[in-house]
Parts: structure tokens; C-alpha cells; sequence
């Protein structure tokens, strides 16, 4: 064997050795990785994945809280996807109303955020304020604004009186105003005050060059706000976008419940809201739990579609 020949083996040799060793290298890292995570997949699983799969086991079921309960294989889905059912009305009224819900937040969460990025006095204290109605308990912000829009008592009426209209509608039995209501309600939950403080601090972040650099092309507040604001921060729109869909698909509840209990005429019977009654009013386990199956398939399906989406609007920096 001549030396070239050995050289060669030498070489492969070494190659397999440091490629065996950055193999294990990245095993190592990766186990590094699992190890510190562990706590946390453990306790998703315990306490949300076995619940998630006994939801679903138990949707298969008959049961009203008294003996055992009975299966029935997918009867209830068939009772729920029936033509005759009160399904559909209450899926679609939940799609309007969170579409338009995460539209309504984020946009004001935005519009907030810019305001407290301007160099005013007292900023602090407008932020203190604008936040207040975050910490409140949804409930009791249900129960103020269910006083604000009373037709007889409520202060909105009040202020149409001033202005000549004297016969005020009635807003929370009215069901061409009713979801109005709710989107502007919706200006007023925590998520909406938390968007905020992660929008106003995402826009401390965005490089000054890139207004300065567009101001020298020409470019007007508004252009700024459009080709420099929202792509330098689309990571974090995109972010409260996720944050948003979900908490109105499953959080709603305890705002809507109070403040209209699903009416007038199931104009805001949302898919949360069924599945409490189904529960807790006609002790329909069961259907309930089938209700809540599909309410989780709805929002991973919606979760999914906005990361695919996002790939088109969504710029990070590399």
C-alpha cells in the first residue's frame, strides 16, 4: 500500500471520527435540551393532553352526572351536525364574532401603543390608565357595561339625551346592535391591555435609520407607518394575532355570559356558551363534551392556517 493510499484511509478515518463526534455532540445537546423541558411536556400531558383525550372519550358517551355513563358512539356529532341543529348558528356567530374581536383588539391595542411611544408628559400615567381595565375581572366589566347600555339607566342613553335623541335603543336586546356592543367591549379585556404593553414595546425596538431613511425617499407618517412600523414589527402583530384568536374562542365566555347570556335570539350564543349549558343547565355531558371537541379542532385548524399564512406577511430579521 503506497503512501497515497494511506493518506486517503487517514483521512477517512479522521472524517468519520469528527463526524461521529459532532453526532454526538448535537445528541448531547439535544438531550441537554429535553432534559430542561421535561418538566413542562410532563405537565402538559397530565393536564392537558389526558384531559383533551378523556374530553374525547367521553363525547362518545351519554351521561347526565348520574350513574354510569353510556356509550353511544358518535351519535352525539351526528345529533350536532344535523341539519336541524342549533350548531351551525352558534359556530357562525362565533367566527364573526372572534374575526372581528381580534380585528377590533388588535387594532386599538395598536393605536394605544403608538400613543404611549409619543415623548408627552405624564405618559406613565396614561399607560397606568389605559391598563386599568385589564386587571379588572371580565364579570365585573360585563356587569358595568351591562349598566352603561341600559335603555332606561344606562349613561349612553344618557349622553343621546343631551344631544336631542331621547328614545335611546335598546342596546342589549336589540340583535342588529348587540355585536357592536360586544366588539366594543372587547377594547376593554386583558388581552387587549396586554397587546398593548407588548405592542408599545415593540415599537421602542424598531431602528431609527429606517425612519430617517425614509424620510429621506419622501415618505409621510402614514408611508412610515405602513412600509416601516408594521413590517419591522409583524413578529409581534403576528404574536397577539395567535394570543387574541385564542383567548376570544375560549375565554369569551365570561364576558358574554353575563352581559347578554347568548341573546337576544342566539345573536351571541358563542360555542363557549353552549357548552356551559349543555353541561350545567341540561347535564348533557356528553354532547358537551362532543361541543367541546370540536371547538378544539376549530382553534388548532385556525391556529394553523395563521402560521401558514404568516409565512407571506411575516418578517424576521436573519
Amino acid at each position: 500500500m503506497d503512501r497515497v493510499e494511506q493518506s486517503k484511509i487517514y483521512v477517512g478515518i479522521s472524517r468519520y471520527v469528527k463526524n461521529k463526534m459532532k453526532i454526538s455532540k448535537e445528541l448531547k445537546n439535544n438531550l441537554t435540551a429535553y432534559a430542561f423541558l421535561s418538566p413542562w411536556i410532563i405537565g402538559f400531558l397530565l393536564f392537558s393532553g389526558v384531559p383533551i383525550l378523556a374530553c374525547f372519550g367521553l363525547s362518545l358517551t351519554k351521561w347526565d352526572l348520574v350513574g354510569s355513563p353510556e356509550f353511544i358512539k358518535f351519535q352525539n356529532y351526528i345529533e350536532m351536525f344535523s341539519a336541524d341543529s342549533t350548531f351551525w348558528n352558534t359556530m357562525k356567530v362565533t367566527i364573526i364574532f372572534t374575526f372581528l374581536g381580534v380585528i377590533v383588539s388588535i387594532t386599538w391595542a395598536l393605536f394605544l401603543a403608538n400613543l404611549l411611544n409619543m415623548k408627552v408628559k405624564g405618559i406613565k400615567l396614561f399607560q397606568f390608565l389605559y391598563f386599568i381595565p385589564a386587571v379588572m375581572p371580565s364579570v365585573v366589566m360585563a356587569f358595568i357595561f351591562q349598566l352603561m347600555f341600559n335603555k332606561e339607566i344606562g349613561i349612553v342613553n344618557y349622553f343621546l339625551s343631551l344631544i336631542g335623541i331621547n328614545n335611546g335603543p335598546n342596546w342589549l336586546m336589540d340583535k342588529n346592535l348587540i355585536m357592536p356592543v360586544l366588539l366594543f367591549t372587547c377594547i376593554y379585556t386583558f388581552s387587549t391591555g396586554q397587546m398593548m404593553l407588548i405592542f408599545s414595546a415593540a415599537l421602542k425596538e424598531v431602528p431609527g435609520e429606517l425612519y430617517e431613511a425614509a424620510e429621506l425617499d419622501g415618505a409621510g407618517r402614514i408611508r412610515k407607518f405602513w412600509s416601516v412600523t408594521l413590517p419591522a414589527i409583524s413578529p409581534i402583530v403576528f404574536f397577539n394575532m395567535i394570543v387574541s384568536t385564542v383567548n376570544l374562542l375560549n375565554g369569551s365566555f365570561s364576558l358574554i355570559y353575563p352581559l347578554t347570556g347568548g341573546g337576544p335570539n342566539d345573536a351571541t350564543n358563542i360555542i363557549s356558551l353552549d357548552i356551559y349549558r349543555n353541561a350545567f343547565a341540561t347535564y348533557r355531558m356528553g354532547y358537551s363534551a362532543a361541543l367541546s371537541t370540536v371547538l378544539f379542532i376549530v382553534v388548532a385548524f385556525i391556529s394553523f392556517v395563521q402560521f401558514k399564512a404568516s409565512k407571506k406577511w411575516v418578517y424576521y430579521e436573519e
